[in-house]
């Protein structure tokens, strides 16, 4: 049975301005997001992956193109409504963590939570869950600055759960870490797909995260291609 596409690109355009001429860094690129899959994109750095991972969040508009998610093209939304969408639908993963050093992991992860209009005690107990979730639960009154970079990250990843999107966009989620913790994030990200039936769309240079993609798009001159 196929799987359902739960967001679709298309014609999407974006140039920026430089001192000498404008440069297109998407060329009219188009592609579909299959529903509890893995979509990594590839590239060369500075080819636009980050950029069309901004664009297919909705962190960053186009000059053209459309993403259409649940029948609903996101950029003819208003700037608010917009991020309600995001606070609500989709999440997303840095490279550097950006947690907030001022609260505590439990904090950081109730944030979203009470954006989105979740009474305190019901967010709390929610960033304590999934705290436990990812082996935090002895760190979850902490700062960042008292945890390792491995518990920085997968805090963060916590947090990018709070709300329950449909999608996590992920950009370099591992670029930071070594070895070991790269591992960790990758079973939980297999863990996540398998279990609570999450879509990712990852930009990557690390190969291991490509061999456990479903779908691996390649960015080249401003043009996608499946690999």
């Amino acid at each position: 049975m196929e799987n359902s596409v739960i967001l679709k690109a298309s014609g999407i355009v974006k140039t920026y301005k430089t001192e000498k001429t404008p440069l297109e860094v998407l060329k009219s690129v188009s592609l579909d997001i299959e529903e509890n899959k893995i979509s990594v994109i590839v590239g060369a750095s500075g080819a636009g992956k980050s950029t069309l991972l901004h664009i297919l969040s909705g962190l960053d508009r186009p000059d053209k193109g459309e993403v259409i998610y649940d029948d609903k093209n996101i950029f003819r939304l208003t700037d608010d409504k917009l991020a309600k969408f995001r606070n609500r639908n989709i999440s997303f993963v840095f490279q550097f963590h950006h947690l907030l050093p001022e609260f505590t992991a439990e904090e950081n992860v109730a944030i979203p939570q009470l954006i989105a209009g979740t009474s305190l005690e019901k967010a709390l107990r929610r960033s304590e869950e999934l705290l436990a979730l990812f082996g935090l639960e002895d760190r979850k009154n902490h700062k960042p600055a008292a945890l390792s970079g491995g518990e920085q990250q997968r805090t963060a990843v916590a947090r990018a759960l709070a709300n329950d999107p449909k999608i996590i966009f992920a950009d370099e989620p591992t670029g930071n870490l070594d070895s070991e913790n790269s591992g960790i994030i990758h079973n939980i990200i297999m863990e996540l797909k398998k279990n609570m039936n999450k879509t990712f769309v990852i930009v990557t240079h690390n190969p291991r995260l490509v061999e456990l993609a479903d779908s691996v798009y390649e960015i080249k001159d401003g043009m996608i291609e499946q690999k």
